[in-house]
């Protein structure tokens, strides 16, 4: 019996503090990489970048809400949401070699660094600091529970921390006259958006080719289906995310023995969703010992157990 559970039903809370948020971090950030080039400050430019790529970050939170509204088509029978999967690799991919570029400049201003005005520095800075702490206010409720608001939180915090940085180097430059700080902190920050933007690759990248969500552990979900009544094998099962919030399982169970059979699917589909966050499930149910496609394919961690025969409900 194939069952499939799809509970389509998420939240819309949450979508105006997104697109509050990254309109406001958009503006700061064209604002300080134009001051960035007419003041030659590759620390405003290099913070700039680490702002741009939060904007992204917090524009595919935003999207994602969006996104979660449009309900399936005939064509596209999942929706849009793997578009969500897609762009923070493309977004990556852009933050690396930008970075990149920032860096090469930010070593070889080391052998000539030019005069930059440290006071606009600082001002441009600043507001920084108070752009981002006023956004990750906007943010801040519900962030403990939902991972999404989470993240975007976090990032808003540690852009203030990297505008502070600016605003230091803004002081030594103009007390000081140290010129080098500006090079400095540039590449510091160029070297920070690289590890972030390198670990998303990695992510994106994953969740991209169907890997399994971080968040999961595999075995353990095939450990509970094997414990589940009168379930004796499984096999065959895949886990993945849609995006968007949606994470996608197929599995094939052998249960030779079909009492309470609904009641049983609805209630595993359930807790599939309360213990590890799996929300669209789909359930093979197999009342034989001896299926076919074992013969072709090994089940992960070696669970080739099974029986054939089955028929369909849409759940």
């Amino acid at each position: 019996m194939s069952l499939h559970h799809d509970d389509h039903t998420h939240g819309h809370d949450g979508t105006r503090a997104f697109a509050a948020v990254t309109l406001i971090n958009l503006a700061y950030t064209i604002l300080e990489a134009g001051y960035g080039f007419a003041t030659n400050s590759l620390a405003l430019l290099s913070d700039a970048l680490h702002n741009f790529g939060d904007v992204l970050g917090l524009a595919l939170a935003w999207g994602a809400a969006v996104i979660a509204r449009r309900p399936p088509s005939g064509r596209h029978s999942y929706g849009w949401r793997r578009a969500t999967l897609l762009s923070p690799l493309a977004n990556a991919t852009l933050l690396v070699a930008f970075s990149g570029a920032l860096g090469w400049e930010a070593i070889r201003r080391f052998m000539a660094p030019p005069e930059v005005p440290g006071v606009p520095v600082m001002v441009v800075a600043a507001i920084g600091i108070a752009v981002n702490l006023g956004a990750a206010w906007f943010v801040r409720d519900g962030h403990d529970h939902d991972l999404n608001r989470r993240g975007a939180f976090l990032h808003l915090i540690a852009d203030a921390a990297v505008s502070l940085a600016a605003v230091l180097a803004g002081a030594g430059m103009w007390w000081f006259g140290w010129a080098w700080l500006d090079p400095t902190t540039a590449l510091l920050v160029a070297l920070v958006v690289a590890m972030g933007a390198s670990s998303l690759l990695r992510e994106s990248f994953s969740a991209a080719m169907d890997a399994v969500p971080k968040a999961i552990d595999q075995e353990e979900v095939t450990a509970y289906l094997r414990s589940q009544p009168g379930v004796i094998a499984v096999h065959h099962v895949h886990i993945w995310s849609l995006g968007a919030g949606e994470i996608a399982m197929t599995a094939h169970l052998v249960r030779p023995y079909d009492e309470h059979h609904d009641r049983f699917i609805d209630e595993l589909n359930h807790a599939l969703d309360d213990r590890f966050g799996i929300n669209h499930p789909t359930l093979q149910v197999e009342h034989g010992r001896a299926c076919e496609h074992d013969q072709h394919e090994r089940a992960p961690h070696g669970q080739i157990e099974a029986g054939h025969g089955h028929h369909a409900r849409d759940h």
